[in-house]
């Protein structure tokens, strides 16, 4: 019925963990991935001697040599199943006819357990971060099918589940069994600092992505992500609508948005940041201060009794986040023909960053720009990884990609009148990243890889400490705006009759 495939890690497997998972009476045979034998196996088990347990020649191997009806990928042998997991896995995937099902875990932190739910998979999950958790079930027909007609793995080094499952998804489900299936110990787990999602690893470094350390399989996901994009007809070529010209007059040329609720440490710097700005071009300060509590609400009104040019509203609705703060300054009269982006506890790099962004707005023929910024600490020390300047982005390939990564950075700039058409939606956590989807469906995204921004990584962020919890309803939330916007290429595409 089922071949358990485990790769071996630096440390040896667990003592017994083979055995007991050949006692269940679905497991007939155990593949072990090993760069080579350095212990004897018992009796079922075999050793498949890989270069890397995700690289793309492994799975191609596994594929062919495995002879059961499905293939049950552990993460490690560290990882602890519960005894019925087996069971639980196959026959949810018998009752819905999945491509892969996965299921819910929990960590072992200090000797406690801490529960880890996973989310359901969308047409927009084509992220290589999600996390499936460290126990999936493959059908191996579905997965032979998929290869047959989409073709083999290519050849890669990082990339080999991450293109299996993609594949898999095109045509089957993968379906999430919401049980606790394993548990594992959140040390091991973040033994191997390169992976991520496919390659299950707990909370992966937030800006692992743009890492330049980490590029050549950022490449490898990106290929992968992109020949998925083609093969559902959501990929789409590197032809833009021109920017329409203005006709309506603006008060300003650019305003500065500042969305603040409770920053009365950081938000006077920020404000000060924009004014310091250098530009030869009329320009204010939105600040949007969403019912401060904490003394906020004061320095505004000080500084704005001190700056004519900046504009302190306090919106009337109780109920919005920080896309809804973004609506209330674009929507306002006071608002310019650009709008850029400054958040409340960051700061702005030199003088000239209003300038270089609206000069690439203005003749760039681009609804938004996006800079680069450097991530510091409270006290404006720079912290690892430094410098976020997303060089994976590129004219030709930017915004497919866009659907596989979490954000395309800061600061960002926007044309006014055509961000208006579409505005933000009002949640507190993935505003940005819908803005930019929906403009880059149609418009040209400019960049600018220089720093032009310090972002503070401190207590006070919003995605500062997040539980499991909220972090799975983020990751959702993008995921689903993902599905929304590759739904929307596929009909601009003129695509039909593919699953949703």
């Amino acid at each position: 019925m089922i071949t358990a495939v485990i790769p071996r890690g630096a440390a040896p497997l667990a003592e017994g963990r083979l055995e007991e998972l050949l006692r269940n009476p679905l497991i007939r045979k155990i593949i072990v991935l090993d760069a080579g034998g350095r212990s004897p196996l018992p009796p079922c088990c075999e050793m498949l001697a890989v270069s890397d347990p995700f690289s793309g020649s492994t799975w191609n191997a596994l594929l062919a040599k495995v002879a059961t009806r499905y293939l049950l990928h552990v993460s490690s042998g560290d990882v602890h199943l519960d005894p019925r997991a087996p069971e639980r896995l196959f026959d949810a995937a018998e009752a819905t006819g999945a491509g892969m099902v996965y299921a819910d875990y929990a960590e072992i932190r200090g000797g406690n357990i801490l529960e880890h739910p996973v989310n359901d998979y969308q047409t927009g999950s084509i992220r290589d971060g999600f996390d499936f958790g460290p126990v999936m079930l493959i059908s191996t027909a579905a997965a032979r099918r998929a290869l047959r007609k989409y073709g083999a793995i290519p050849p890669c080094r990082w990339a080999g589940l991450y293109d299996l499952r993609l594949k898999l998804s095109t045509d089957r489900a993968l379906f999430h069994l919401p049980e606790r299936l394993s548990v594992v110990e959140t040390a091991l787990a973040k033994a191997d600092g390169t992976g991520q999602g496919d390659r299950f690893e707990i909370c992966p470094p937030q800006f692992a992505y743009v890492d330049p350390r980490n590029r050549a399989f950022q490449e490898e996901m990106e290929a992968v992500a992109t020949a998925h994009l083609r093969r559902i007809g959501a990929w789409l070529a590197p032809l833009f609508r021109d920017v329409p010209p203005s006709i309506r007059p603006f008060p300003v040329e650019t305003s500065v948005v500042i969305p603040v609720r409770n920053r009365a440490r950081t938000v006077a710097d920020a404000v000060k940041s924009a004014f310091a700005q250098r530009a030869d071009f009329p320009f204010n300060v939105i600040v949007v201060d969403n019912h401060s509590t904490d003394g906020t609400t004061a320095i505004l009104a000080d500084l704005a009794g001190r700056h004519p040019e900046m504009k302190h509203i306090v919106p009337k609705r109780m109920d919005l986040s920080i896309g809804g703060c973004w609506n209330e300054a674009i929507f306002s009269n006071a608002c310019g023909r650009y709008a850029v982006q400054l958040d409340s506890d960051d700061l702005y790099l030199g003088d000239d960053v209003l300038l270089r962004l609206v000069d690439l707005l203005r003749w760039g023929n681009c609804a938004m720009v996006v800079g680069a910024y450097t991530l510091v600490d409270g006290d404006l020390r720079e912290i690892p990884p430094g410098l976020i300047d997303h060089r994976e982005w590129t004219d030709v390939n930017g915004r497919n990609n866009a659907l596989r990564i979490n954000g395309l950075g800061a600061p960002r700039a926007f044309n006014t009148a055509i961000l208006r058409r579409s505005g933000f939606p009002n949640v507190g956590y993935g505003e940005d990243y819908a803005a930019a989807l929906r403009l880059s469906r149609e418009y040209r995204i400019g960049r600018i890889y220089d720093s032009l921004y310090l972002c503070r990584r401190w207590e006070g962020n919003t995605d500062a400490a997040l539980s499991i919890e909220q972090a799975n309803r983020h990751e959702a939330y993008k995921d689903r705006l993902r599905t929304i916007e590759i739904r929307a290429r596929r009909k601009q595409n003129g695509v039909r009759g593919w699953r949703s």
